[in-house]
């Protein structure tokens, strides 16, 4: 048996029959599996021993050999051999079929790599493997064409003689007729009975007409049917196909079942077929040249690999080790066995009545009946399910087969070998931790305890606290005072990692300084909470400890929290203040009129503070304060309370004189994480952490009832929109406008309504109001949340996501009347719906997309070339060079390709690292255009090369060689897709007309797969002037070049929104209705 840890590379293939008989060490004959008076296994069965090895290390079946000594021998009365019994293991076994069978994986996969092959539809080919069809696989041509005379001849003599007898019956049929009558006659017989008589003999007559009539058209189609036979022809008429073999069976061969198919695989020539299909690739049209070329690659994978065609038919059936599909008795005597174990006795039982079938030469019918069930036996197999209904167990459960062993979650590969439990790990729920500082997390004694146990106790025994391990063990379990003091030791500089589920991107994995803390939580500290995406409504975390030295040094320097401030998705910081502490500091740097103590003068920052708890003093009051900026003592106006934040920035960073609200404080990191070394920014974090929490509990910044204002005049703009309303409705009863117009206008009207009643909800707040601060500073909530509780909700969609023109008036303070609280439960479901069914699929776009990447690995520094693309970076705007909206996704952290030259002067070298400074002083010195360094341009043989690639987001530096960058981009696209929602529409907004525009994930998953989209928007493939056409069929945007060419006609159907006018013009590649747009055109 190869050693399994050490080879060089794993190749996957189709095996032979002879391969299956090779790796067998004996044939399975009977579905037995143990003897349940003896529990042991029965000869010749499933799990028999003289096949699969011995089930107790050492000892043969009969028991005649019992000991090491005898390693190697073969039992002479029972025939197993002497060796340990993990070798049942590793020991394969085989079925010999009677019949052989098609491999459901290569006929039944989409597509059908047996039908690509053999050119036939997956229903011919299913027809055929389950004896519905006959396939000719052989045909003697130029046998048939010499005799093709004779056989002429043969068939008009038969002709001949049909009609002949035909004729003689028609013949004596008539004269009886006449007879009969002519007795009658003279009998005197009734004019009724002589009718009857009459008609009896014309319907015989008729009869016999039709009947040789039958028979001609029978041999005529026999006749045709055999004339133009060709290799794989398909007769789904048994009596047609029979008939046609006793006449002329020995022109043809023809089978049904897996063996036709396997006589075909056989006789396959792959280079002749490789040669036809790729003329056809290169000179074919349309669908055949597709076909050809789908063709092609599973011909050419034949043709290239060591793989036979014929393999894809199985004549024996390997049988897996009995160790990987045990059976082990329960307690209440019964056994509880692996479904394998089920499957195969199926396949066994059937191909044993095969061959009994067989030796008994039983009809044909029965026969291939059995056959039938074979292959379907197989089939169920090798992948229950896949065809027609699965086989159930007890309880109609489905039998998991060989291939559900492998798949998806529950799968060997994703369950077992990629990811595995792990020792030195636990979980606990997580609480908040205030008091920790960035790199720390809180871990409860008891945890910590049984998570560091063995270093505990060896450091005990160092100690000589304890004599040996096991004393030291006992001293752990009753938790003895020193316990605590070495945990404490032992824990101090030894990191943990912990992770929260999901890991949508690699912070979902941090390394901490661990706290022993009381009670049983993981208290973690609040500004990681972003990165993990946890809350603290009951989420779990897990502890996992690094063991060795190398472990210990990663974490602690690649994955320490304090280490991962930016995110490696966008390079923004992930760890900013948010929530409680935003409102705390933007309460504090706030600035308010008329406050006590305003226009004061102090000399420190201590004595304003001391005037303010004598509440001599306002925070936000404007005075003047002397304060420390960079280095020197400076006379300022500002407030106290900008005063006490500036305290806790370094002190070279620039006075914050401004409300600091959460976007600001964005800011305020972002400047820190690119000037300041890491050390310094997680102090400050820290610090800003202190002061938001404090001030927040100072402010007293709760919300009631009473500090939701609704605006006075909601009623009169109503008012003023009902009236409105009315009059469309009224346009529309008259017959003026379409219901489609009427419905666009509507939700218009309301959609203004709702936004002009928000506009006066806001201007009714007074600055000081606690929602309206909250909202502001970016503490929590956004205005639209707001609108719905102090406003009106607007309007909203129904199940099929359409908008109801009727907007709901009341908010929620007011409370909704039943009508409005049964419309506007249609979203709140439909919004659970989604949230429960996008987490999967963005899960699955994250792993299709690592599946792609992950190749794309930094292999060198750099690769030297002087490649590139040309990207903006600013726009005119009103006469002057503005910073263009995408620079940030596209020339952020990049590197230049060339130098930047200005009026002959070079301004910034090439190779320099394009950071937010270095492209405002671009911009200031009026260049547009830049040329930076990209992968899609990277010489690197292998990989791709760092300058190339440009800054790592995640350390703000130019990125490493080795940093798998392919799966960092993976899970940066990934991860916010997991968040976007899957709403496909906006509630309010005429955006909605054409309501099947596809938006987040559906649409993010359709760029990457470059489909087409469904009803995608058309774009001008030439600049010119547009005009509209409408007719019967639908209607057409027209564009006629300027240059006199020919004009272009872009059907769209008339519920499409436009974006261009009659007589507008259009640029090349500009979009000309609401939509999405298809990227391939975009492309060309």
């Amino acid at each position: 048996m190869l050693d399994v840890n050490y080879f060089d590379e794993l190749r996957i293939g189709l095996a032979s029959a002879g391969n299956i008989r090779e790796w067998s060490f004996g044939e399975v004959k009977k579905p037995e599996t143990i003897n349940y008076r003896t529990l042991k296994p029965e000869k010749d069965g499933l799990f028999d021993e003289k096949i699969f090895g011995p089930t107790r290390d050492w000892e043969c079946y009969c028991g005649k050999y019992k000991r090491v000594r005898f390693k190697g021998i073969i039992c002479e009365r029972c025939g197993v051999e002497v060796t340990r019994a993990k070798v049942r293991r590793e020991r394969m076994g085989h079925i010999e079929l009677a019949a052989p069978v098609t491999h459901i994986w290569y006929f039944k996969g989409v597509p059908s790599r047996l039908g690509y092959l053999l050119d036939l539809a997956p229903k011919d080919l299913e027809k055929v493997i389950y004896f519905a069809a006959y396939m000719i696989t052989e045909v003697d041509v130029e046998a048939r064409e010499e005799d093709l005379p004779k056989l002429e001849k043969k068939i008009n003599s038969d002709r001949k003689k049909i009609e002949t007898k035909r004729d003689n019956d028609l013949a004596l049929r008539q004269e009886k007729m006449e007879n009969d009558l002519a007795e009658l006659e003279d009998e005197g017989a009734k004019a009724d009975q002589r009718r009857k008589v009459r008609e009896a003999g014309e319907r015989e007559l008729k009869n016999i007409r039709e009947r040789s009539q039958k028979e001609l058209d029978r041999l005529e189609e026999v006749w045709s049917r055999f004339k133009n036979l060709k290799v794989q022809d398909l007769e789904g008429d048994e009596n047609l196909y029979r008939e046609m073999s006793t006449r002329y069976g020995i022109y043809f061969k023809g089978y049904m079942g897996a063996a036709a198919i396997q006589r075909r695989l056989e006789t396959f020539d792959l280079q002749a077929e490789f040669d036809k299909l790729n003329v056809l690739a290169e000179s074919g049209k349309g669908q055949k040249k597709t076909r050809a070329i789908k063709r092609l690659k599973v011909v050419n994978s034949f043709l290239t690999t060591s793989n036979k065609p014929a393999s894809m038919v199985l004549d024996c059936v390997p049988v897996i080790p009995p160790d990987l599909r045990p059976m082990v008795q329960l307690d209440g005597g019964r056994f509880a066995t692996s479904d394998l174990n089920d499957l195969y006795r199926r396949v066994i039982n059937r191909n044993n009545r095969l061959k009994r079938l067989v030796d008994l030469g039983a009809p044909e019918i029965i026969v291939n009946n059995e056959k039938r069930m074979l292959q379907e036996a197989v089939d169920a197999l090798f992948d229950n399910g896949r065809r027609g209904r699965p086989v159930t167990g007890p309880g109609n459960r489905p039998l998991k087969s060989l291939s559900d062993m492998l798949k998806g979650k529950q799968g060997r590969f994703r369950q077992n070998l990629l990811g595995k439990r792990v020792d030195y790990s636990g979980r606990s729920v997580i609480v908040v931790g205030p008091q920790l500082k960035l790199h720390q997390c809180g871990l409860p004694k008891q945890m910590a305890l049984e998570l560091f146990k063995p270093f505990v106790m060896k450091r005990l025994v160092d100690l000589n606290h304890a004599q040996n391990i096991k004393s030291a063990k006992r001293m752990v379990e009753r938790s003895r005072s020193v316990v605590w003091d070495v945990l404490e030791e032992v824990i101090a500089e030894h990191p943990v990692l912990l992770n929260r589920a999901p890991t949508l991107h690699r912070l979902g994995i941090q390394a901490f300084e661990p706290q022993l803390i009381e009670g049983k939580a993981i208290q973690i500290h609040p500004l990681v909470c972003t990165a993990f995406n946890a809350d603290f409504d009951g989420d779990q975390m897990a502890v996992h400890v690094p063991l060795s030295a190398e472990a210990q040094a990663e974490a602690r320097i690649l994955m320490l929290s304090s280490n991962n401030i930016l995110s490696p998705a966008s390079g923004r910081p992930l760890t900013a203040p948010t929530q409680d502490m935003v409102l705390g500091l933007y309460f504090l740097t706030s600035l308010r009129e008329q406050q006590v103590g305003e226009g004061r003068s102090f000399t420190s920052i201590s004595e304003g503070l001391m005037a303010y708890e004598q509440n001599s003093l306002s925070l936000q009051a404007k005075i003047k304060i002397r304060v420390n900026i960079n280095g020197e003592l400076v006379t300022k106006e500002t407030t106290l309370g900008r005063a006490i934040f500036n305290e806790v920035l370094p002190e070279s960073f620039p006075y914050v004189d401004y409300d600091v609200t959460k976007k600001a404080l964005g800011l305020i990191v972002d400047n820190l994480a690119e000037g300041y070394p890491k050390v310094v920014v997680a102090q400050v974090l820290d610090a800003l952490k202190e002061l938001g929490f404090t001030w927040a509990t100072r402010a007293g910044a709760t919300i009631g009832i009473v500090d939701v204002v609704t605006p006075g005049r909601k009623l009169e703009i109503l008012e003023g929109y009902e009236t409105k309303a009315d009059k469309v409705q009224s346009q529309y009863e008259k017959g003026l406008i379409t219901d489609d117009e009427r419905r666009q206008e509507l939700i218009e009207i309301w959609t203004q309504a709702t936004n002009e009643v928000a506009k006066e909800m806001e201007d009714n707040f007074p600055r000081t109001n606690p929602v309206w601060m909250m909202v502001f500073s970016g503490a929590r909530g956004n205005m639209m949340q707001i609108r719905q509780i102090a406003g009106m909700r607007g309007l909203v969609a129904n199940p099929k996501g359409e908008i109801i023109p009727r907007p709901i008036k009341s908010n929620f303070r007011e409370g909704l009347s039943v009508l409005e609280y049964f419309i506007s439960t249609h979203g709140a479901r439909k919004g659970l719906a989604d949230t429960a069914l996008r987490t999967a699929d963005a899960g699955y776009l994250t792993r299709r997309l690592c599946d792609v990447a992950q190749d794309v690995i930094i292999r060198e520094e750099d690769c030297g070339t002087d490649r590139g693309l040309t990207l903006k970076i600013g726009n005119i705007v009103a006469g002057k060079l503005t910073r263009d909206d995408y620079v940030e996704t596209s020339i952020y952290g990049r590197t230049l390709a060339d130098d930047v030259v200005v009026d002959g002067k070079t301004i910034v070298a090439s190779g320099a690292d394009l950071g937010d400074r270095l492209i405002n002083d671009l911009i200031d010195a009026g260049v547009s255009e830049i040329k930076v360094r990209s992968i899609l341009t990277c010489d690197s043989k292998v990989g791709q090369c760092a300058k190339c690639y440009g800054r790592s987001m995640a350390s703000g530096k130019l990125v490493d060689v080795g940093e798998a960058v392919g799966i960092i981009a993976a899970q940066s696209i990934g991860e916010p897709g997991t968040q976007l929602t899957m709403r496909t529409f906006h509630t309010g907004g005429a955006a909605t007309a054409s309501g099947d525009i596809t938006h987040g994930l559906p649409r993010v998953v359709e760029l990457f797969e470059a489909r087409t989209p469904k009803g995608v928007a058309p774009i001008a493939e030439t600049a010119g002037v547009v005009s509209f056409l409408e007719d019967a069929k639908g209607k057409k945007i027209i564009v006629t070049p300027e240059d006199g060419s020919e004009a272009v006609a872009y059907p769209i159907t008339r519920r499409q929104k436009l974006l261009v006018e009659d007589g507008h013009k259009v640029s090349v590649g500009q979009q000309m209705v609401v939509g999405a747009i298809d990227p391939k055109q975009v492309l060309k």
